[in-house]
């Protein structure tokens, strides 16, 4: 019978969203400062969605140098930069203002027609940042979706496959927009620290079932929680 895997998770668990705001928002600035300390400049890569916005907003503050700090996306809807399903316009938004409106942003986003086309110029700009990435922040969906990287999808074998060379990668979402481009899993671990970022007792319910082993294409999380080269830590509230 599977049994659950023997993983160097670190799980922090909050008793509400202000909570987990605060304690992952010091874990960020701090990473964020020792790669600053290093003199190698500080690079952090996030996801869009709604679920990290209060995140956004309590980082955009922070007193850092952020004219040495490097943002990009761990993934992204192949829609223009405006348009309010676009995960650059919400980093734009929420966190690349105030004290953060000094980093600089690359975003996934380009000119090509489709997301197949675009990779290898996404990827390409990608790729110029400080890497390692200091930090990974990912979320998770209930299907265990990580990225863009979403069960079902074409190419997702491949996209989670570790012997690929980091790169961009072009993926279908279940639901509009289609669409996605995302960090493949290589490049999604070619990182120095990564936390994945859940809320409420559903999500919480699919990363119990993501720890028990299985095919990584089932809960593509799996991919994350069953390698042992880079720090894993879940942040979870209700």
């Amino acid at each position: 019978m599977p049994g659950t895997a023997n993983f160097d998770t670190r799980e922090h668990r909050f008793a509400n969203v202000a909570a987990l705001t605060e304690a992952l928002a010091l874990e960020i600035t701090g990473t964020l400062q020792d790669g600053l300390a290093a003199g190698r400049g500080a690079s952090l890569a996030v996801p869009g969605g709604r679920t990290p916005i209060a995140l956004f907003e309590k980082l955009a503050r922070a007193e850092l140098d952020w004219d040495d700090v490097w943002v990009t996306l761990t993934d992204e809807r192949w829609v223009d930069a405006t348009s309010p399903s676009s995960n650059e316009k919400l980093v734009r938004d929420h966190l690349l203002r105030e004290a953060a409106a000094e980093a600089h942003f690359v975003g996934l986003k380009n000119a090509a027609a489709e997301a197949h086309s675009g990779a290898h110029l996404s990827w390409s700009t990608v790729a110029e940042l400080p890497r390692p990435f200091d930090f990974m922040l990912l979320g998770m969906g209930e299907d265990g979706h990580v990225a863009s990287l979403f069960p079902d999808s074409p190419g997702l074998a491949v996209a989670l496959d570790l012997s690929q060379p980091p790169g961009c990668v072009a993926m279908t979402a279940p639901e509009p927009p289609r669409a996605r481009m995302s960090l493949n899993m290589r490049a999604l671990l070619d990182s120095r620290r990564i936390a994945v970022l859940i809320v409420g007792n559903a999500k919480w319910a699919t990363y119990e079932r993501a720890r028990v082993r299985g095919p990584a294409v089932d809960m593509p999380v799996r991919a994350l929680l069953q390698q042992q080269n880079v720090p894993v830590s879940v942040y979870w509230s209700p």
